[in-house]
């Protein structure tokens, strides 16, 4: 996975703003982000308590690297009524794996012209 299998799903220019454009910030914001989607992704279920706050968590760290969509999917299950939130929820995880499809592009990007120096 390079560069050009970017889908779109993140907009790196946030994180690039962020992080200042250093490599090194943006790899360790990106794997806290993993991280974070890894921990949080197992309680997007509403069956779960505390579900919402797992979609809220998500939602922020979306934000914070530039996934609007990921962010803007999360808004709207956070809020969403009982009968329409396990849909919405399948919106999240959709949206979040294509967040974490681009992260691992971009990550692997970072590790390739870290080795160019």
């Amino acid at each position: 996975m390079s560069r050009r299998d970017l889908s779109g799903a993140v907009d790196f220019s946030v994180l690039d703003r962020t992080t200042g454009g250093d490599d090194g910030v943006a790899e360790e914001v990106l794997g806290l982000f993993v991280q974070q989607a890894e921990m949080w992704s197992a309680m997007l279920d509403t069956r779960i308590e505390g579900w919402r706050d797992a979609v809220h968590t998500i939602r922020g760290a979306a934000a914070g690297i530039g996934a609007g969509a990921l962010a803007e999917v999360c808004a709207q299950a956070e809020t969403a009524e009982k009968e329409v939130a396990p849909a919405r929820l399948d919106h999240v995880r959709d949206a979040l794996n294509a967040a974490l499809a681009d992260v691992a592009a971009w990550r692997h990007e970072l590790m390739l012209r870290s080795l160019k120096g």
